[in-house]
């Protein structure tokens, strides 16, 4: 195990270095995390004599208490499945059975006010499309359209709609921006040898930043740093291709049924599927990973096919796939961090290729600690039933079986892969105070996998920085971003805490839940039968 993470984990970091000053200074993706991060490690760095850095630093202390208290008090009520404040159904309980609630989560609150408008308000447009119409009607052709006997969970239902719709329009998405970007490099060199050798680029890893007139200093500093100290191309283009042949090499041989024409191929498709990943992540803070595995497990599990061994192949190629998409995501999430906070670029993807080599010794030998010190691990009803590993196997099962998707769903596929790529196009062309208007493909696709609780929870912190904004704009301007990192960083604090509870075997003592009117009527009469 330990072997195969050191073949296939540092592609990612390599995949895309060459687009880093793209991702973080062309296109601004906020990595709503990766800033969070920078705005407290900021504050701990302020000059003492200015007022205002004291005031930032304080509120983000405060809020970041609010928000690891509010943390702890809802673990409380989280004795079961369904239970608590996360389960609070806002809009009624037809709203909740469809995912339309608000699930108190200060974190997505918070992500919400760092978050361009646009984008919160693309994940609720998202959430709105897929589950307050598209499933609801879906679900009324079972029967029709896929068989009535089949739960909801099973790709071969409802759950395929959501997962390959989300993936034809994240897919779409990536593709159009990818080819955006080619599109702009190579018109940049083509009008840079016309020009001659004074020319620059607009979209290069030079030697200096390319910033606006109107850029603020800090802008123009932070720019500078982030492509002063470069990390060469040549690094990265000798990095994956070495990694890729090691990995060719190696991996047929822990994997038997994974051959190296199919390792070749995931390789050449994996930077792009890393860049969809990176970006999507840059506009929402949600990694998508698990989504491209699942789609490996399919094209590779169906290539190897039944006979050869194909849900292992399958379910290996997810590994691959998975960890390269969602280092890459990593990386730039910490590549933002280093731009707001002035760390070399440099000295960040060394220290990710350290971290990432420590991760490659230390995730297997925890893997190897739960293994040996739990016998049933992974077995459904126990301690650790590990239900994650189960739903993969059984979408390899499916891949290799051959079984087609539920009716239609190949057509809405291709239907939502058209559309990414038209508004897009509609993005582009229409004058910028239209274009601003026009929701993001990237943003919508998500709600219609995960559901549509963090879109609200975003679209609620939108909502305060708006409300904020109108009533004193200088305020919200200098303390909303310190709001919003307390209550992500206070959040994710109080994991920690609830991860040791969790493996002390430590149960929070109530279950708060919320029935029908007939429902609760029911459980009384039950409850006085007992008595």
């Amino acid at each position: 195990m330990i072997g195969f993470m050191f073949v296939v984990s540092f592609l990612g970091l390599f995949s895309l270095v060459p687009l880093r000053k793209i991702m973080i200074i062309d296109y601004k993706l906020i990595y709503p995390s990766g800033t969070a991060t920078a705005y407290l490690i900021n504050g701990f760095h302020t000059p003492r004599g200015e007022k205002l850095a004291k005031k930032q630093v304080r509120t983000l202390g405060k809020f970041f208490v609010y928000s690891f208290l509010w943390g702890f008090f809802q673990w409380f009520y989280t004795a079961g499945d369904d239970c608590g404040f996360e389960a609070f159904p806002t809009f009624g309980l037809k709203a909740y059975a469809n995912r339309f609630y608000f699930d108190f989560s200060a974190t997505y609150v918070g992500v919400g006010m760092i978050c361009p408008y646009i984008v919160n308000v693309s994940l609720l447009l998202g959430a709105i499309l897929s589950w307050g119409l598209m499933w609801p009607l879906i679900n009324n052709q079972k029967g029709h359209w896929y068989s009535a006997d089949i739960p909801s969970s099973s790709l071969h239902s409802l759950q395929g709609y959501r997962v390959f719709l989300a993936v034809a329009l994240i897919l779409g998405d990536g593709l159009y921006n990818i080819l955006r970007v080619l599109h702009r490099t190579i018109c940049s060199f083509v009008s840079a040898a016309r020009s001659g050798p004074t020319s620059s680029l607009p979209i290069s890893d030079g030697g200096r930043a390319v910033t606006s007139p109107a850029a603020s200093f800090d802008v123009k500093r932070r720019n500078e740093v982030f492509v002063k100290d470069q990390i060469p191309k040549w690094v990265a283009y000798v990095g994956y291709v070495a990694m890729a042949i090691v990995s060719i090499v190696t991996i047929p041989h822990l994997f038997p049924p994974l051959k190296w024409y199919h390792i070749l191929v995931a390789y050449v498709f994996a930077p792009l599927l890393a860049f969809c990943n990176a970006y999507g992540c840059g506009l929402t803070d949600w990694n998508l990973a698990s989504t491209y595995g699942k789609l490996a497990i399919f094209v590779f599990g169906a290539w190897a096919g039944a006979h050869h061994g194909g849900v292992l192949a399958g379910l290996a190629a997810c590994g691959v796939m998975m960890t390269i998409v969602a280092t890459a995501s990593d990386l730039m999430q910490d590549f933002k961090t280093g731009y707001l906070t002035l760390a070399s670029p440099r000295s960040m993807f060394v220290s990710q290729v350290i971290g990432t080599a420590m991760g490659c010794v230390i995730a297997p030998c925890v893997f190897w600690l739960f293994y040996k010190a739990f016998d049933d691990i992974g077995k459904p009803g126990t301690q650790y039933p590990a239900p994650y590993a189960l739903i993969y196997r059984n979408i390899a099962i499916l891949g290799v079986d051959g079984s087609s998707l539920p009716k239609h769903c190949l057509t809405l596929c291709y239907i939502f892969f058209v559309l990414a790529i038209v508004i897009n196009l509609a993005r582009d062309t229409c004058p910028k105070k239209v274009a601003r208007f026009i929701p993001i493909p990237m943003a919508m696709a998500i709600p219609f996998y995960i559901g549509t609780s963090f879109a609200i929870d975003m679209c609620l912190g939108s909502a305060i920085l708006y409300v904020w904004e109108r009533i004193n704009k200088a305020k919200a301007d200098a303390f909303g971003p310190a709001v919003a990192s307390g209550l992500i960083c206070g959040d994710g604090i109080w994991s920690l805490p609830q991860g040791v509870l969790a493996l002390a075997q430590v149960k929070p003592p109530i279950c708060m839940k919320f029935l029908s009117r007939k429902m609760n009527d029911k459980v009384d009469v039950y409850i006085g039968t007992l008595s």
